[in-house]
């Protein structure tokens, strides 16, 4: 697209997720996230009701009776935005493609930062990392952002999310609220196997929330007969009888296995998830997931 179009884009985002950001999400944002960046303060004794899992052991054992520690808030918080921008995003059968949606989301979350004084920062990765913007704050760098979600162009066409939070991990270095923005496609068995570990691994060092991005179209086929399939992300062809129904009973189960794999490694893993439709309305999905963690 050209700049007049492009700027007309990055406007009516704006526009549209401030909306969002100062209706409904500034709040929830920061009852959610609230003491998720906690800074060490001071060790004191056990009071009644303190929680337990704050109490010092070494210093109890030291002293033959409970002390706990106490942290506080840290003033802001360093919020990552990992955006898959594989090919495999570049589908949808619901009004816009899970690229588009993604954007929006991002961007709502983008807002939603820069409100609570917070620094934003995100990493684009396809099957290796394809661009990192350093956390910072200001609206400028927002535009920024959004200016990126919507023109860039990636050079591969695969997905590793182990490599991207690989990068992650070691690239932010202070704790982080991070949200990962994929449809969670991956070629490969190997790819598949790392995922738990490195959920895992980036959840113990940061904060990590996944947002699975889904079409309804991914998991029917239309009844066309014999049709051309092309996989977006790898390139292999293949032929397909739409009008089977050992065939679409097949696509069925394997996409219930694909599901049912992916939910429980993200449930071993203790990252919190929640899954949005491209045709559906993402806000409630959000507005549940963040309630969620506001009563924790």
């Amino acid at each position: 697209m050209n700049s007049a179009e492009l700027i007309s884009k990055v406007r009516k985002i704006e526009i549209k997720t401030r909306g969002l950001t100062n209706q409904i999400f500034a709040g929830e944002y920061h009852s959610a996230f609230k003491g998720q960046g906690m800074a060490f303060s001071e060790v004191r004794e056990y009071q009644y009701g303190d929680p337990i899992r704050n109490i010092d052991w070494n210093v109890t054992a030291r002293f033959s009776k409970p002390f706990i520690k106490i942290f506080e808030e840290e003033r802001e918080l360093t919020v990552m935005l990992l955006v898959d921008v594989s090919a495999s995003n570049d589908f949808g059968t619901k009004e816009r493609f899970k690229r588009e949606f993604m954007t929006e989301i991002a961007a709502v979350i983008a807002f939603s930062a820069i409100q609570n004084n917070d620094k934003i920062g995100v990493i684009f990765f396809t099957d290796r990392v394809e661009k990192f913007i350093p956390p910072k704050k200001g609206k400028k760098h927002i535009m920024r952002i959004i200016l990126e979600l919507l023109d860039f162009e990636p050079e591969n066409h695969g997905t590793n999310i182990p490599e991207a939070l690989r990068y992650f991990t070691n690239s932010i270095k202070k704790r982080s609220t991070a949200f990962l923005l994929s449809d969670f496609i991956q070629s490969g068995e190997l790819i598949k196997n790392q995922l738990l570990d490195s959920l895992t691994l980036s959840n113990k060092k940061h904060d990590l929330i996944a947002l699975r991005i889904k079409d309804v179209g991914e998991f029917s086929l239309p009844g066309l007969g014999l049709v051309r399939f092309e996989d977006s992300e790898t390139g292999q062809m293949q032929w397909v009888d739409t009008s089977s129904k050992r065939i679409k009973t097949h696509l069925t189960e394997w996409w219930k296995n694909e599901d049912s794999q992916l939910i429980e490694t993200l449930r071993r893993s203790g990252v919190d998830f929640t899954e949005l439709y491209t045709g559906a309305d993402y806000v409630n999905g959000l507005i549940k997931l963040f309630k969620k963690r506001g009563r924790r």
